[in-house]
């Protein structure tokens, strides 16, 4: 069965969504760099931490996590920073 969505890997990176790290006070150099960021093709994408084998066994009811997809987490205060680059649906 095709997916209805898939990730375009030729997409380049636009521009960065909200504030880097380092501004928020979330990263003490470029190594540790969680971040947000448009791709050309209009997707998005998060740069966290990988957390997918500890939250794995506890996603809610109906969520989940495809075996080429990764569940990464970021700072609350970076995806706050990038709202007022969302546009609204």
């Amino acid at each position: 069965m095709a997916r209805r969505w898939e990730a375009d890997p030729s997409a380049l990176f636009v521009k960065r969504l909200g504030k880097s790290a380092a501004e928020l006070g979330n990263s003490k150099d470029e190594d540790d760099c969680p971040d947000i960021w448009q791709l050309s093709s209009g997707d998005v994408v998060v740069i966290g931490r990988d957390l997918t084998d500890h939250y794995r066994s506890h996603l809610p009811s109906g969520v989940t996590v495809g075996p080429d997809e990764r569940l990464v987490v970021i700072p609350g205060n970076l995806l706050s920073a990038a709202k007022e680059d969302i546009p609204d649906a």
